[in-house]
């Protein structure tokens, strides 16, 4: 029987304690195991004769590195399944995921001058009927805001909103008697909006463009925007900012397919904190021809301090027959799905393997009789010339 130990939930990585407290107890397989349990009396005596054969040395002990056995089935009363999930921990944004980013408002910090491409919210009072001023203004390249036919063109490129206030008033007391003027800035066309998706690069830092890069990778989602806006506070007068999580590339599970001895393949998928294992499989179109559904299992990260492993097994017919969900687990980040191949299909290419060398080598030998004989016997067929055989 191979030896079993128990990981117990005091131990499990932090991604299971943050659980709400519902930390599978998984029962697992240490990695060296052994199929008989020697005798310690024959063992020690093993260890001292190889001790005095060999002097004073230092032993190191190996995994030994063997197929993985299939673990035994097991029920987890609190390892989280289709019907009873739990929510993952606060997601803590990582390389290279990708942020949504859409900045709510953008202006400068005063005092702000004026440049082409700007435009001014402008509201006249006691204009003329026909030709109201009440709207937004765009500074043109020439640096100067068209107010309309009867009031013409003022210059406000380089000036303050105060001095373009003044110079708008002065522009229209030509043709208007006191006129009240309101001007402020409704969009500045020199600076760089913020908007679309960011990627989070390997150093942990997203590109904002002109403004420079912010450093958020071990952040939550409201952290990060505070980040930016405390950052984007440098340039611009209270900033404000939406952020969001577009595509979640640093959470994922893998799905290792076995060959039957011809290799292994491996795909990986992100994770969303709502799949199950039937969830998983189906983006690899279920179990091939080559897969048993005997063999399929989940192999779970465990802290390297624990020595051991944390394997879930998978009962595929009760999943898809029987629609029983105790063993459909809920797939987190980090996981394994290990789906093992058939044992025929793994010795008929285990004997294809061994066999095909010799398969070679007599084709080889067949060729070269051929050969031979043709050279030798131009006028005869390799099987005679009477059609018996030429041997």
């Amino acid at each position: 029987m191979a030896w079993q130990a128990t990981c117990t939930s005091a131990t499990v990585s932090p991604v299971y304690r943050l659980l709400d407290g519902k930390t599978p107890e998984l029962k697992v397989m240490q990695d060296n195991r052994a199929k008989k349990r020697p005798c310690p009396t024959a063992l020690a005596a093993t260890l001292l004769l190889a001790c005095c054969m060999a002097g004073c040395q230092a032993f190191t002990t190996r995994a030994r590195q063997e197929e993985i056995p299939i673990p035994p089935p097991i029920h987890h009363d609190h390892a989280p399944i289709e019907k009873d999930k739990v929510a993952l921990p606060t997601y803590r944004i990582s390389a290279p995921d990708i942020l949504l980013i859409d900045a709510l408002k953008i202006v400068p910090k005063p005092p702000f001058k004026i440049a082409s491409l700007d435009q001014l919210q402008i509201n006249a009072s006691g204009t003329l009927a026909q030709q109201p001023i009440l709207g937004i203004y765009a500074v043109e390249p020439s640096g100067s805001i068209d107010l309309g036919p009867a009031y013409g063109r003022v210059s406000v490129a380089g000036l303050t909103l105060d001095e373009a206030t003044e110079a708008v008033a002065s522009q229209l007391s030509r043709v208007l008697r006191q006129p009240q003027v309101s001007l402020t800035l409704a969009q500045s066309g020199g600076q760089q909006q913020i908007a679309g998706e960011h990627l989070v690069a390997s150093d942990g830092r997203i590109n904002l463009g002109t403004y420079g890069n912010v450093y958020v990778a071990g952040m939550t989602v409201e952290e990060a925007r505070d980040a930016i806006q405390a950052f984007l506070s440098k340039t611009l007068d209270n900033p404000r900012v939406a952020v969001d999580v577009g595509s979640y590339n640093s959470m994922v599970y893998y799905i290792i397919t076995d060959g039957a001895g011809v290799g292994q393949s491996v795909s990986r998928f992100p994770v969303t904190g709502n799949e199950t294992v039937l969830d998983a499989l189906s983006n690899v179109n279920g179990l091939s021809q080559l897969a048993s559904k005997h063999h399929v299992w989940i192999a779970r990260p465990a802290p390297q301090e624990l020595g051991c492993d944390q394997r879930l097994r998978v009962n595929w017919d009760d999943i898809t027959k029987h629609a029983n969900t105790s063993t459909n687990y809920q797939v987190l980040p980090g996981d394994r799905i290990f789906i093992g191949s058939d044992r025929f299909y793994a010795l008929d290419n285990t004997i294809s393997k061994i066999t095909a060398p010799f398969e070679r080598i007599f084709g080889l030998a067949t060729l070269g009789v051929q050969v031979i004989f043709r050279t030798q016997h131009p006028s005869q067929g390799f099987s005679g010339g009477n059609g018996g055989s030429a041997f």
